[in-house]
Order: structure tokens, then C-alpha cells, then sequence
């Protein structure tokens, strides 16, 4: 496994690798500016979800501009079991449960090919905070603009990643957006 060392990141939060391995399995390599590593290998049916899932976290969040989701809570320390039981962080912040939110209903359009409208999104969104009991989540309302660029990167990302060939990585830098 090849990595980036911690000069070869500036200007990047995170370093993300994304490797399809020769067993069918993957793995998930993120490398934080000052070096530090996390990662995990998902085999079997994992295998054919998480990448997806992870490169549709890395639109949203990259495209959105969210600060403390996935990425930027790994980018700030986090490992990437901290997001799973036992919680060894505590609850997962509220922005991060946002974004999930948001990731399941990308990851929802694909297997019928749905396109939905930031109107449709918007009202599902809020029908999922209700649902979670998380009522103190205030979710952005997204506008029909954010989720054609949300596509957009999710497409062209899942474009890539499909044509990665076993054995090889699909390498992103992510950076939260400094706009804001």
C-alpha cells in the first residue's frame, strides 16, 4: 500500500484511497494532513455497498460544503470506527446525522434511477427527521442547483470508480470548503 506522506497534503484536509482489490474485496485508506491514517476493508456484499456510500458522503460533503460530517470529523481525528458501536466518541454529531440522512437518500435514487428535485429531497429529508426522533436537526433546505452539482461529483466519481480495475485505488483529496 502506497501512501502520501504528510508534504505531499498540503492544502488537502484528507487524502482518500479507495482500493478494489483482487479478491472483490475493498478498502477505505484516509489520510489526514498531519500523516495519520485510518482505514477499514469491507468484504463481500460491503464490498459492493460501502464504496458507493463513501464516494456519495465525499460529493455531498465536498459539493454542500458540511464541515463536520464523515470526512471532516475523520480529517479533525476521528478513526473510522469511532462512527459505529460502541460510539467510543459519543453521539455522532448533528451535521454528521444530517448528512447520512442525505447520503441514504442519494444512494436511494440509484437503483431506480431517480432523479429527484431539491423539492422532493427536501420533503423526504424532513420526513426522516421526523421518523429518527432526531427532532433538534434542522436540515438545510437544498436548492434544485446543490443537487445537480451533488450528481454531478457523485456521478463522475462513481464513474471512476467503476472503471478502477482490481488491484488498483481511486485517490480523491478532500477539502472542506473554506467559503462558507
Amino acid at each position: 500500500m502506497i501512501l502520501r506522506p504528510a508534504s505531499a497534503l498540503v492544502g488537502a484536509d484528507l487524502h482518500i484511497r479507495l482500493k478494489r482489490h483482487t479478491d472483490t474485496s475493498a478498502s477505505l485508506t484516509l489520510t489526514r494532513r498531519d500523516g495519520t491514517v485510518t482505514w477499514q476493508r469491507q468484504k463481500g456484499s460491503l464490498a459492493l455497498v460501502f464504496p458507493r456510500h463513501d464516494l456519495t458522503h465525499y460529493a455531498i460533503e465536498s459539493t454542500l460544503g458540511y464541515r463536520s460530517a464523515f470526512y471532516g470529523l475523520v480529517a479533525d481525528g476521528w478513526e473510522i470506527a469511532d462512527f459505529a458501536t460502541p460510539w467510543p466518541r459519543g453521539p455522532i454529531p448533528v451535521e454528521a446525522r444530517e448528512v447520512e440522512m442525505l447520503v441514504g437518500l442519494f444512494d436511494g435514487m440509484r437503483p431506480e434511477r431517480a432523479t429527484w428535485n431539491a423539492a422532493d429531497i427536501n420533503r423526504q429529508l424532513e420526513q426522516l427527521v421526523v421518523e429518527s426522533k432526531f427532532t433538534h436537526i434542522t436540515p438545510r433546505v437544498l436548492a434544485d442547483d446543490d443537487v445537480a452539482a451533488v450528481r454531478q461529483l457523485r456521478n463522475s466519481v462513481l464513474e471512476r470508480w467503476h472503471a478502477t480495475e482490481p488491484g488498483n485505488a481511486l485517490e480523491l483529496e478532500f477539502n472542506r470548503r473554506i467559503d462558507d
